[in-house]
């Protein structure tokens, strides 16, 4: 069961507004608002789930044995041997959503790397729920089933999350669209069954990649762009602490400097952008273009092979283990930083952040953060990257502004 409504970490609203499915007339008032993360209180930090979800996500099949290590840790937690109460230090975090009429309260995952606002529902298989809260389409008098559409996402590890399709309100923090997609599983792929808290997924991409049949369906940022004071979205996450997601404006209290901005190809749906270089600790500048996503539901900072051999030179120990699927080293060793640009700003990610966890309950070897993305064919900066900027994502100029901040 969920924390209570109470306890749920919303912050204070400018206005409330309720806009539908679809554009908003030109009338309409403008509107933002501010949502903060919860906890997702059953994760459980390890570094060769993290990199196996990246694998899954985008569509690649495990190497071998990274996919032995990922199925030995699966048998091991189904039968209660391996660790399920994660240490505070250990948090994902969340997002609350109102569904439907009464509200039915889901946390979903928000994710600028897919484009799907999909649930656990009162039609999924009861053998993959494991304690989910389930969106009910019939208990909400505003649901309105979408004849003959499906959904369906395939995963690396040959699985897969699908279903049907309904309208529905649904609100984020103050801000309610009165007929958005709501894809209501059947199905769900295993990895999201063993996630308890995780209710579901709210795309932020675009929404040529929605994966609804026949007709693709609009993200729910799309759905309320025109609604908003300023068509934009920002995420400032946190390391170990909930973060928080605004749209329609602009906090300018949350970073220092200014925001430097970065055109976006959105041609594969993705807030895609080019990286003109990197640089190890103190280390000088290496001038390379680096194109990559900044993806909210990629835990890890995934980039080039010759990138993550650069880093890994810098730290004593480190050295690469394919059983787990990447680089560890001690835990009690000393990392740089690692600083990539945006333009000719310099984004600089704590050395703490890069530490990720044991590879294993009471190792003394740790997973780093930063790994090869050479076999998913795609760099990702994930949210080891974006909890050390405020990042704008912006939808009316299809851009992406980067900005330091108190970490």
């Amino acid at each position: 069961m969920h924390c209570s409504l109470n306890s749920l970490l919303f912050a204070s609203l400018t206005f409330a507004a309720i806009v539908t499915g679809a554009p908003a007339s030109s009338s309409t008032p403008k509107k933002n608002f501010t949502v903060e993360q919860v906890k997702n209180t059953k994760f459980i930090r390890n570094g060769s789930l993290a990199l196996a979800k990246a694998y899954n996500k985008y569509g690649v099949p495990l190497p071998k044995a990274l996919e032995e290590t990922i199925s030995g840790f699966n048998r091991r937690r189904s039968e209660g041997s391996a660790t399920t109460t994660p240490v505070e230090s250990d948090s994902e975090w969340l997002t609350p959503v109102q569904i439907g009429t009464p509200a039915q309260t889901l946390t979903l995952d928000f994710d600028t790397g897919s484009s799907d606002l999909w649930v656990f529902s009162t039609e999924t298989s009861s053998s993959q729920v494991n304690g989910q809260t389930l969106y009910s389409p019939s208990k909400s008098s505003t649901s309105k089933k979408v004849t003959g559409a499906t959904w369906s996402i395939q995963y690396g590890d040959g699985s897969s999350s699908s279903g049907d399709v309904w309208t529905d309100k649904v609100t984020v923090g103050g801000l309610t669209v009165s007929a958005q997609a709501v894809e209501a599983a059947k199905s769900v792929s295993s990895s999201f069954t063993s996630e308890s808290d995780l209710d579901g997924l709210l795309g932020l991409g675009f929404s040529s990649i929605n994966t609804v049949t026949p007709k693709k369906q609009k993200t729910f940022f799309d759905n309320a762009l025109s609604t908003l004071d300023s068509p934009v979205f920002t995420a400032d996450l946190k390391h170990n602490a909930p973060g928080k997601y605004n749209f329609g404006y602009i906090d300018t209290s949350a970073y220092t400097g200014s925001i430097t901005y970065t055109s976006v190809d959105s041609s594969n749906g993705w807030w895609e952008f080019v990286s003109p270089g990197y640089a190890v600790g103190s280390g000088s500048t290496v001038r390379t273009s680096i194109d990559g996503i900044a993806d909210t539901g990629t835990t890890l900072l995934l980039l080039p092979s010759s990138v993550v051999k650069a880093y890994y030179a810098k730290v004593s120990g480190a050295r690469l283990n394919n059983s787990v699927g990447g680089y560890v080293f001690s835990c009690s060793a000393t990392l740089p930083s690692f600083s990539f640009l945006v333009g000719s700003t310099k984004i600089t990610i704590p050395a703490s952040y890069l530490n990720y966890s044991p590879i294993s309950e009471g190792s003394s070897t740790c997973f780093g953060g930063l790994q090869s993305s050479d076999d998913i064919g795609v760099n990702i900066y994930g949210d080891i990257a974006l909890k050390a900027a405020f990042v704008v994502f912006d939808g009316g100029n299809t851009r992406l502004g980067w900005a330091s901040k108190s970490l």
